[in-house]
């Protein structure tokens, strides 16, 4: 589908230069000169590479839809992550380049919307929130509670995040995926 330059909004997927983009920022700039554009930083799906572009409305670019379906984690091979369609038991494997650092979020049996352009996955998104267990983290230093300061916690998954003084080692928290940081309690 053609769309006009200036609306293309982060997370839109757009065909360009013969490959496909993601716009991970926008932003309007409307010059002393000459008419206003849309200057879009482009991340391609296949690579990883970026690009700065400007658009502008009069430019029609065309907006790729992916599909998405919801798959469950199975296991993890080397550089080789496997998934299944929990409708048709179908397995497909994606790199490990294409999850990216997302890659130490995933847990057996976890469910995640894997996007596909034709055949071909082009990405996975996580559940917004993971329950990690904390397995290594400071005492509390006499005083600190009546700060809002954090500490720094091992979790189970390798990763290093800030938790609230009253967090011990053995506890379950909630990790943001997306920030990557402490989000409360698992009950």
């Amino acid at each position: 589908m053609k769309i006009d330059g200036n609306t293309i909004r982060p997370g839109n997927v757009i065909e360009h230069k013969g490959g496909l983009w993601r716009a991970v920022k926008i932003a309007h700039t409307q010059p002393g000169k000459g008419g206003a554009y849309l200057q879009v930083e482009l991340k391609n799906l296949r690579d990883g590479t970026k690009l700065n572009e400007r658009f502008r409305s009069s430019e029609k670019v065309e907006r790729v839809s992916l599909e998405q379906k919801d798959y469950q984690y199975l296991y993890a091979d080397g550089d080789l992550y496997t998934f299944m369609d929990q409708e048709t038991y179908e397995q497909v494997s994606i790199e490990a380049d294409t999850l990216g650092d997302d890659a130490v979020f995933l847990q057996d049996g976890m469910t995640v919307t894997i996007e596909f352009h034709e055949t071909t996955a082009l990405g996975v998104s996580l559940p917004d929130k993971v329950t990690l267990e904390v397995v290594e983290t400071e005492p509390v230093v006499k005083g600190q509670t009546a700060s809002s300061s954090y500490k720094p916690a091992t979790l189970d998954n390798g990763l290093r995040v800030g938790v609230p003084p009253f967090i011990n080692a053995g506890d379950k928290i909630l990790v943001s995926t997306a920030e990557r940081d402490y989000a409360g309690r698992a009950e």
